[in-house]
């Protein structure tokens, strides 16, 4: 899109997000997250009753008697936004594209943490980095990372998320909040994503179109072009058969990710991009709130 047609889609974004945030999505943001991090204050020294796991060993060895570490809450948090800007964004097969349902769902998360007074960052990934900006707040700031969500064109079109994670535990030196928005079309990220979780507040957004599931039935055969590989699919939409197994790898690959995604701990948020994004975000928070009141 040229820059008029840019800066208008911002412009949108802004008002509908920005209007949904106040409403609705900044308080779920605000009851899950805020005041849940701890950063180390001091150590003092051990008396009864205290927690064992919060010993310090070290100072406890040199000192020749118990001491414990204390945390205070930390206030203000750091919000990192991964998003997969690779060929396979551009996909979908209603009026929606991918890229455009997750440059949404990033406005979202950053608006909530402009209005909770948190930083947040970027980092636009491929098959290799292709756009890092640095945490920071401020109106400005959250424009600006929809700006390049919306208007960026990656040098690469393949799709590396253990990559992404490696960099973002690099440049995330406390603990965060990371949203991680893919399609999960990549090769193995299953330790980059168990060390992600116990580092930081991993919240992964798959993003996936209906057609990426299962095929239509139709009296065609589709010839197209895999966006990422440059390679050529064809797709015999007449045929049950062939639908079927479309459909079974489909869920074979589903399988694998929620598969990886539990082993670490990670709850995720599905996204169809034909439909509204903000409905299964507020509904995740939701239960996540409640599982937190639990616990």
């Amino acid at each position: 899109m040229n820059t008029a047609e840019l800066l208008k889609k911002v412009r949108h974004i802004e008002i509908t997000t920005g209007r949904l945030v106040s409403e609705t999505f900044s308080g779920q943001y605000q009851s899950v997250f805020k005041g849940r991090g701890i950063e180390f204050s001091e150590v003092r020294e051990y008396v009864p009753g205290d927690d064992v796991r919060s010993i310090d060993w070290n100072v406890t060895a040199r000192a020749n008697k118990p001491f414990v570490k204390q945390y205070v809450e930390e206030r203000e948090l750091t919000l990192m936004i991964l998003c997969d800007v690779s060929a396979s964004q551009s996909f979908g097969s209603a009026s929606k594209p991918k890229s455009e349902a997750a440059a949404e769902l990033a406005a979202m998360f950053a608006f909530s943490a402009l209005k909770n007074s948190d930083k947040s960052g970027l980092l636009l990934f491929s098959d290799k980095p292709e756009l890092y900006i640095p945490p920071r707040k401020g109106r400005n700031h959250s424009l600006r990372i929809i700006r390049e969500l919306l208007g960026f064109t990656p040098k690469s079109r393949g799709t590396d998320v253990a990559m992404a994670l490696r960099m973002a535990n690099r440049v995330m030196k406390r603990r965060g909040i990371i949203i991680l928005i893919s399609d999960f079309n990549s090769p193995d990220y299953t330790r980059e994503v168990r060390l992600t979780s116990t580092r930081h507040d991993l919240i992964p957004v798959v993003i996936t179109d209906r057609f990426e599931r299962e095929l239509p039935a139709a009296g065609a055969l589709l010839v197209s072009e895999d966006l990422e590989s440059g390679g050529t699919l064809t797709a015999d939409l007449a045929s049950r058969q062939y639908r079927e197994a479309y459909a079974r790898d489909a869920a074979s690959r589903r399988a694998a990710l929620e598969t990886t995604l539990r082993s670490a701990g990670a709850e995720w948020i599905d996204i169809d991009p034909a439909l509204p994004v903000h409905g299964p975000v507020v509904k995740f928070f939701r239960q996540r709130r409640k599982k937190f009141k639990l616990i």
